[in-house]
Order: structure tokens, then sequence, then C-alpha cells
């Protein structure tokens, strides 16, 4: 299961009708709420702003609006190309401008599906998708003579998130692997002679 790791968009015209699709990381019902709320604030000439959403582990969690399009005709198909590309933690919206032609039902299917698979390849040529991991935080204080040694350690872990604060002593914190935490844990105490508590 892959996961978006960062922003990324697409636009192309049907018709005169313009699609911009759109990809957000998203990790839960409410983050997604507040984004689809966002965008409808910042596009209010938009005819729709449709939606889809996958989230959870196990793309459990699914979500899509067709946000005043015939039933069926946008939300669905979206969240359809999204289920087949096998990611998760995923927010889609596509935001049409109507052109002054209709597209019918057949038309919109295919608008919406091909904005969906549209972002998501430029997504994929970008590099965006990486592998879900479950991920543990962490947090730590040492002192500054150890500081040097745990950087280089750190280095060698998949650390995301990382956050450094040098006052008294350095607070670091950050998210790594599930699969890494006990060797963070046993290294640090190594390196310490027990004196760092994660």
């Amino acid at each position: 299961m892959n996961i978006l790791t960062d922003y990324t968009s697409s636009e192309f015209t049907v018709k005169g009708s313009r699609f911009l699709s759109e990809l957000f990381p998203c990790e839960s019902q409410a983050m997604a709420k507040d984004i689809i709320k966002a965008q409808k604030a910042k596009y209010p000439d938009a005819t729709h702003v449709v939606h889809a959403f996958v989230l959870g582990l196990s793309s459990e969690i699914l979500g899509m609006s067709d946000d005043g399009e015939p039933s069926g005709t946008a939300g669905r198909p979206a969240l359809d190309v999204l289920k087949g590309y096998g990611c998760t933690n995923v927010l889609l919206t596509i935001t049409r401008w109507f052109g002054g032609t209709l597209l019918g039902t057949g038309g919109l299917v295919k608008a919406y599906g091909d904005g969906a698979k549209q972002v998501l390849h430029a997504a994929t040529d970008a590099g965006l998708f990486e592998e879900y991991v479950k991920k543990t935080a962490f947090n730590f204080e040492c002192d500054y003579t150890l500081y040097q040694f745990v950087k280089r350690f750190l280095d060698t872990l998949s650390v995301s998130e990382l956050s450094e604060n040098f006052g008294t002593g350095v607070t670091v914190s950050g998210k790594i692997p599930e699969s890494d935490y006990v060797l963070l844990c046993s290294k640090l105490k190594d390196l310490s002679n027990g004196k760092i508590i994660l």
C-alpha cells in the first residue's frame, strides 16, 4: 500500500469545461473535511468541487461526493480510480468550472475518471508515493557531547518529522518505522551509558 508524501495537481479542459485535479496527503476524516472546506472557499467561482478519499492502513475508510453533479458521475469514478491505484491516506478533489456545453453522464464519468488518473500519474512521475510503513513517535533529551554520536546514528534510520531544539541540552523528536523503535532504544542506551531515556 502506498501513501502520498506531498501535494500535486493537474489540469485539463473538456468541451470548454476546465477541470483541476488536486491530490493531498490526508490522515483522517476530520483532516479531509477541513481540506474540502478550504477548497470550496478557495474556488468560490467553481461550479463543482468533487472529492474522493481513501484512508487507513487497510484502506478501510472511503468517502466521496458528486457535489451537485448527477449522482454517480463524479465522486464514484474518482474513488474507483483511487481504490484501483493501491494507495491510502490520500484525498482527491476535482474542481470544475462549467464551460457551457453539457457533457452527459458518460462524458462526466470519463472526465472525472480521467482527472483522477491524470493527477495520480503526475504524483507517481514526481516520486510522491512511498510504501506505507507504520511509524512510532519518539522524544528524548541528550547533552551536547553525546549529540554528534546520536545524530550520526539517527542519520542511518528512516526518521521523519525530525525536530531538534537546542537549549541547556538537545531535545530531539520525530517518527521512525515501528520496526526500528527497539533498535533506537538500545542504541541510545548504549551510547549514553543509560543516561538517555526514550
